[in-house]
């Protein structure tokens, strides 16, 4: 990927969640001209690029622990509640995961469900410096297509309900109408999440084995 010239448009502006400071992607952004950088903690993600793309990064040997303790599949539910457009970032070599135990179809089959299920596009970086540029590709390109602000209101709230349904369709005994209820009864992903079994069976039909089994996944 070639180096980011500096051009005529008004700088890009990323805040970087507290976690990143030394990974090596906020320097190389420091050092690429037009840019502004703020290290700042993140509700969600760890890169916000000119309050419109929220990405997440994740090394190849995060990303395979990640699926171990289920921790992904919670960060992409917050990240596909976000009101902003998002993506994943998958950095590193192929080798950097000799050792791991990870098998080839847990990867393939995390990956399916970040795009398929989470709306979510996974992209790759070999080293920080191209993380970096990369990110930057995605916002610049989200200008010249005149996507700003104020151009992506109207389809915002579509895409995050969208966004919010594809996660609750992805809990254990929940098909179309169901996510649909909870949604409405809880106003949010997050409410579901941190809801209990007994709460749960209060819409629609959701019985105490379907909420036991959402409680089990969400735990």
């Amino acid at each position: 990927m070639p180096p980011v010239e500096a051009s005529q448009s008004p700088p890009v502006k990323v805040v970087a969640d507290y976690r990143e400071a030394g990974s090596g992607v906020v320097e190389a952004l420091r050092q690429i001209p037009d840019v502004q950088v703020t290290v700042a903690p993140l509700a969600a993600g760890d890169y916000l690029v000119e309050d419109q793309c929220l990405f997440e990064r994740k090394s190849l040997v995060d990303f395979a622990a990640s699926i171990k303790d289920g921790r992904l599949f919670v960060q992409a539910s917050q990240l596909a509640a976000a009101p902003q457009l998002a993506a994943i970032i998958l950095e590193g070599r192929a080798r950097d995961l000799e050792g791991s135990q990870m098998r080839r179809e847990s990867l393939q089959g995390a990956i399916i469900s970040l795009g398929l299920i989470f709306g979510l596009p996974v992209l790759r970086s070999l080293e920080p410096g191209e993380t970096a540029r990369l990110m930057l590709y995605a916002a610049r390109q989200l200008r010249r297509c005149g996507q700003g602000a104020g151009a992506a209101h109207g389809v915002r709230p579509k895409r995050k309900r969208k966004r919010q349904l594809r996660v609750l369709q992805s809990l254990p005994g929940i098909g179309p109408r169901r996510a649909e209820q909870l949604l409405a009864s809880f106003g949010s992903v997050q409410a579901v999440m941190n809801a209990d079994a007994e709460a749960l069976q209060t819409v629609g039909r959701i019985g105490a084995k379907t909420a036991a089994k959402i409680r089990d996944v969400l735990q």
